[in-house]
């Protein structure tokens, strides 16, 4: 089979999305999946990054990792998005980029891409399922296919059971509560999954 190409698209404020992402690239790597981590464009300024050491720190650690593109979209047979919850609502970043897609959905060129989301939020009823919900109306008008992680393995509810997506709660210092070898379980079991789905839709549309 084909090798699958994943696209793990985040956005991270003090870094806890960053590592969701690096977490699950190595599952997806380890799966034989050929990945690109991608961070998408901050529009904060940089005096305001640099003013914050948990920004600051998150930015240095984050140089070397591309900022996505369309073309990225367009390569890609899938995508795992990470980001913080605002509001109950992805981060304005977030929304800024996708709005930015409309060419290739003009195309159909975002049709039939498999997608699944993960985020965090500082407390357990912080918008976490609302945040993912809200993301997925705008791949649905994509024409993308969710791959939602549902209860399709127990280690879900080692990192709080929520079926739309993984999500962590973190502390004001960007610590994620609860065992951190459960929640990179559960990520690593979305990127697999993820993975899965998109090998047996780009098995599908070659038949």
């Amino acid at each position: 089979m084909e090798k699958v190409k994943l696209a793990i698209v985040y956005y991270s404020f003090t870094g806890t999305n960053q590592k969701m992402a690096k977490w699950a690239a190595e599952a997806a790597q380890k799966a034989g999946a050929e990945v690109k981590i991608l961070k998408v464009k901050e529009v904060v300024p940089q005096a305001v990054i640099d003013a914050d050491p948990m920004r600051k720190a998150n930015d240095e650690s984050s140089k070397d990792i591309p900022e996505v593109s369309n073309q990225d979209l367009e390569w890609a047979d899938a995508f795992l998005f990470s980001f913080p919850t605002r509001f109950g609502m992805m981060p304005s970043q977030i929304k800024s980029f996708l709005d930015q897609t409309g060419p290739l959905w003009a195309e159909g060129k975002l049709a039939n891409k498999v997608v699944s989301a993960m985020t965090s939020a500082q407390n357990q009823h912080g918008g976490q399922e609302a945040t993912i919900l809200s993301f997925y109306t705008m791949m649905y008008h994509w024409g993308a296919i969710v791959a939602s992680p549902g209860y399709t393995d127990p280690v879900i509810f080692g990192a709080g059971g929520n079926p739309y997506g993984t999500s962590v709660t973190v502390d004001g210092e960007g610590n994620m509560s609860g065992e951190q070898e459960s929640i990179k379980a559960a990520i690593q079991h979305q990127a697999n999954r993820t993975i899965q789905v998109a090998g047996w839709v780009k098995e599908g549309l070659k038949a």
